[in-house]
């Protein structure tokens, strides 16, 4: 590890240590884009387009982590009242999807290959619910006999009816953001479920039938010590999900670098006086060479049991792996869109991509007055499109392929002169590999574990100024 330690990566290890949210969301370089232009951009590359990445975002949750940047809202009180407000947020999200089919023209046509109802937590919603949002995509958009269907919930919501239920509505996929099985850093994370309740969702999702089980884990959480997340690997290795997905705790707001949806309230753990009150009480976040250990804990014992990693922090246990729709995004000769519809979605074509209104009020209001609402976008150069695909292709830990660049650009070289002195410098610091006879660039482990400071330090030179 003598690379992570040496001087001349120092700047990587501070950007690591200022919490950015990841290396899979990559805005573009021309700011102030149109969004009607963004849809334009959008359905003209529905027109012939392989199979895309639909999410739908249902923003109800029943409690807000202290950790949560997302735009959430909270729904609590008597059943009829959670159900009402339940009902609210599927009417606004279909009146949403149907502007997108009526604007977008070829959005219903395009082949779906994977759909995701994600959060907030969607498996809050009532059966009846569930069954009309997922019975109104699976008949106005193009879903077809490969397409797969993830619901994302929290674990105590997945009760045995409820899983029934989803398999029988075609559901193949679910997903829980577990975070830890420790029962003291879950409760002062703010989550209100316990690590059996954790393990009970994955043992009745396997007896269930679903294809794949999905949980989240995060690293540097408040309390969390080395010991304890050697016990979240030793937990998940016991009950075998299908997939991990392992993040570090992210206190910086994702607004300031456009690398996350961040709502309009910040996460309890952003308030500084917060921040200091717990300090007082002796509390305590791990130091970011802790955080390090924690994530070699996890991610260096599911691949010495041959678990795969692809894109990074996505695990998938032997033989599972990688998961379709990161691939349909992510794979260097791929990039096709994404469109998701809901309070704060993030959408993307090769040209342009937009966020959806994280603003409760604002979103409703623009979807009654007919609008879709759509808060921002930005567009890419010819040169930043170039860039997203080698930047989301390193993101996926596969080596890259200079016949494939080519291919993808149009005779474009991998080793353009920009990117040659960029790869140059990266592999004397020992962080990558370059054989330009075979045309492959490839990341070293200590690469692999600085990809995400890598891609938006030193390859991101078409980020907007102020967001690298």
């Amino acid at each position: 590890m003598h690379a992570l330690a040496a001087p001349e990566n120092r700047h990587l290890l501070a950007y690591v240590r200022e919490d950015p949210f990841g290396a899979h969301v990559f805005p573009g370089n021309i700011e102030g884009y149109d969004p009607e232009r963004f849809l334009d951009d959008l359905d003209g590359q529905l027109r012939t387009t392989p199979p895309i990445h639909l999410w739908t975002y249902i923003p109800t949750c029943a409690y807000r982590c202290r950790f949560c940047q997302y735009p959430v809202v909270i729904v609590k009180g008597s059943q009829e009242t959670v159900a009402r407000r339940a009902a609210q947020w599927v009417d606004w999200n279909i009146q949403e999807a149907k502007l997108w089919l009526r604007t977008v023209p070829h959005l219903a046509t395009a082949p779906v290959g994977e759909f995701n109802v994600f959060g907030g937590t969607p498996s809050l919603l009532p059966a009846d619910e569930i069954r009309r949002l997922l019975d109104f995509y699976r008949e106005n958009f193009a879903f077809g006999p490969d397409t797969t269907v993830r619901l994302e919930g929290d674990p105590t919501t997945f009760t045995p009816q409820k899983l029934e239920l989803l398999a029988k509505l075609g559901c193949s996929k679910v997903s829980s953001g577990v975070q830890s099985f420790d029962d003291h850093v879950l409760r002062l994370s703010g989550r209100e479920h316990t690590g059996a309740a954790c393990t009970e969702f994955i043992r009745q999702a396997k007896a269930t039938g679903f294809d794949w089980i999905s949980v989240d884990l995060m690293y540097g959480l408040l309390d969390q010590t080395l010991d304890s997340v050697r016990r979240d690997l030793d937990t998940v290795l016991e009950h075998e999900p299908t997939a991990v997905v392992c993040t570090k705790l992210h206190l910086r707001d994702y607004s300031d670098t456009r690398t996350g949806v961040s709502g309009v309230q910040p996460a309890a753990w952003q308030v500084p006086e917060y921040r200091a009150r717990l300090a007082s009480r002796g509390h305590r976040w791990p130091t970011l060479g802790e955080q390090y250990q924690m994530r070699e804990i996890l991610t260096g014992g599911l691949r010495r049991v041959g678990w795969s990693e692809h894109p990074t922090m996505y695990f998938a246990r032997p033989g599972a792996g990688p998961e379709k729709w990161k691939s349909i995004m992510n794979d260097q000769d791929q990039q096709q869109p994404e469109v998701a519809i809901g309070l704060g979605g993030s959408s993307s074509c090769r040209r342009s991509e937009a966020m959806t209104n994280v603003d409760s009020q604002q979103y409703s209001t623009a979807v009654e007055a007919g609008r879709i609402p759509l808060g921002s976008a930005t567009a890419f150069t010819e040169q930043a499109q170039e860039t997203r695909a080698v930047n989301m292709a390193l993101s996926t830990l596969q080596p890259l392929r200079k016949e494939v660049h080519q291919e993808r650009f149009h005779g474009a070289s991998l080793f353009s002169p920009q990117r040659r002195e960029s790869f140059d410098s990266l592999r004397s610091r020992g962080l990558l590999e370059t054989d330009e006879r075979a045309g492959t660039v490839t990341l070293t482990p200590v690469g692999e574990t600085l990809v995400e400071a890598i891609i938006n330090t030193e390859l991101m030179a078409d980020r907007p100024r102020g967001e690298r």
